[in-house]
C-alpha cells in the first residue's frame, strides 16, 4: 500500500496523512492516532527518501568498517549486532549504510559522510582504549554512539557497554571457589578496550585471591575458533597445564573444547571453560541445559540499545551524553566442576 492509496481508505489528504506519521505536532492526537493504526494494519512504511525530504534529515545510520576489519561483517558476534540495531532502524523509518574504507582513508571516509550527508548518525564498533574516532567525529559534528568505551578518552560521550572487568573477575571467582589455580586467559586483541577491562578483571579476582596470574595462561588474539583450539592445545601440552580456562566468546570456547577432546580429556570433568558472549541468535549455547557456563551477554540486544540511543540523539542533538552500562548473568552448564587433582605431565616434545 502507498501513501495515496492509505488517504484513500482514510479519507484523508495525504499531507495530513504523511505529517501524521512524520511526527508534525499540529496534527490532532485522535487523528494521528487513527492513521498509525490504520498504517499500522494495512503494513504501511513510510518511504525513507520521502521522509528525509520532510524532515531534513537522510534517514540512515552508518557503521565504517576498516577493511582490516572487514571479517568482522560475516562474524556471528558482529552479525548479532547488526540485527539488534536493524530492527530499531526498521521500527523507525531509517535505512543502514555499511561502508567498507581501507584503513588509512577511514578518516576521510567520514569526513566524506558528514560533508554529503549521506547518514544522519554513526555507530562506532570495537574501540580501542585511545581512539582517534571518538574526537574525530565530536570535531565534524556527526551523532555517534560507541559500542564499548574507549578507556583513553576523558570527555563525557555516547556509549553502550557491557561491564568486562566485572564479568570477567566475577567468572575467575567462580572457577577459583571450584578450587581452580591454574586458570587460562584467552581473550581477544589486547588492543581493544573490551580485553584490556576482561584481563584487569581476571587478574584483580586471581591476586585478590593469592595467586600470581601466569603470563604463559594468557593469550590474546583475533577471537576465532583456530586461535582458541591452538592457544588451548598449546597450554594442555604444558608440564603444568591449566585446569579451567576463561574464553572471550562462544567461538574461542568452541575451539578449546575441541583442544580439550583432542587431548583424550573431559570437558568439565578433566578441564573446565567459561565462555563470555554466549547468546548469539545463530549459535545457541546447547539446549535447555547450557553447554557452556557462561557470562551471558546479549550482543543483539546491544544493538537495540545503541540503536535508539543514535535515533534519540539525533532527534534531540542538544540532550547530555548518555552511557548505559550492562551487566552479565553468570549462567551455570556443564562446562565446569570442581577442580582436578593436579598431576604433573612431561611436556610434549
Amino acid at each position: 500500500m502507498n501513501l495515496k492509496e492509505l488517504s484513500e481508505l482514510l479519507g484523508l489528504s495525504q499531507t495530513t496523512v504523511s505529517r501524521a506519521l512524520n511526527g508534525y505536532p499540529e496534527v490532532a492526537v485522535a487523528t494521528r492516532l487513527k492513521i498509525q493504526q490504520a498504517a499500522a494494519a494495512n503494513s504501511y512504511r513510510p518511504n525513507a527518501r520521502a521522509k528525509g525530504l520532510a524532515t531534513g534529515r537522510a534517514m540512515a545510520v552508518g557503521h565504517v568498517i576498516p577493511v582490516s576489519s572487514s571479517h568482522e561483517i560475516v562474524n556471528p558476534i558482529f552479525a548479532d549486532f547488526i540485527a539488534g540495531a536493524s530492527e530499531i532502524y526498521l521500527r523507525h523509518g531509517y535505512d543502514m549504510v555499511l561502508s567498507s574504507v581501507p584503513d588509512d582513508r577511514e578518516e576521510h571516509a567520514y569526513r566524506d559522510i558528514a560533508a554529503n550527508g549521506s547518514v544522519d548518525g554513526i555507530i562506532v564498533n570495537g574501540p580501542h582504549a585511545a581512539d582517534e574516532r571518538i574526537g574525530l567525529l565530536r570535531e565534524i559534528g556527526l551523532p555517534f554512539v560507541v559500542h564499548g568505551r574507549a578507556s583513553g578518552e576523558t570527555t563525557d560521550y555516547n556509549w553502550v557497554d557491557v561491564n568486562n572487568r566485572r564479568s570477567f573477575m566475577r567468572a575467575s571467582e567462580f572457577l577459583i571457589d571450584l578450587g581452580h589455580q591454574r586458570i587460562a586467559l584467552i581473550n581477544g586483541l589486547e588492543a581493544m578496550d573490551f580485553a584490556s577491562r576482561r584481563l584487569d578483571g581476571y587478574t584483580h579476582a586471581l591476586q585478590s585471591r593469592g595467586l600470581v596470574p601466569d603470563p604463559a595462561l594468557i593469550r590474546s588474539d583475533e577471537m576465532t575458533e583456530a586461535y582458541g583450539y591452538s592457544s588451548a592445545l598449546q597450554m594442555l601440552e604444558m608440564a603444568h597445564p591449566p585446569t579451567a580456562f576463561l574464553g572471550s566468546s562462544i567461538i574461542v570456547a568452541l575451539g578449546i573444547r575441541r583442544a580439550i577432546e583432542e587431548k583424550g580429556l573431559k570437558l568439565g570433568r578433566d578441564v573446565s571453560v567459561i565462555t563470555h558472549d554466549d547468546d548469539l541468535g545463530y549459535l545457541r549455547n546447547g539446549g535447555d541445559v547450557p553447554t557452556f557456563t557462561a557470562t551471558k551477554s546479549s550482543v543483539r540486544q546491544a544493538g537495540r540499545l545503541c540503536a535508539e540511543q543514535l535515533l534519540s540523539i539525533i532527534s534531540d542533538p542538544g540532550q547530555p551524553a548518555q552511557q548505559r552500562l550492562l551487566e552479565t548473568e553468570l549462567t551455570v552448564g556443564q562446562s565446569t566442576g570442581p577442580a582436578p587433582h593436579l598431576i604433573t605431565r612431561p611436556a610434549t616434545a
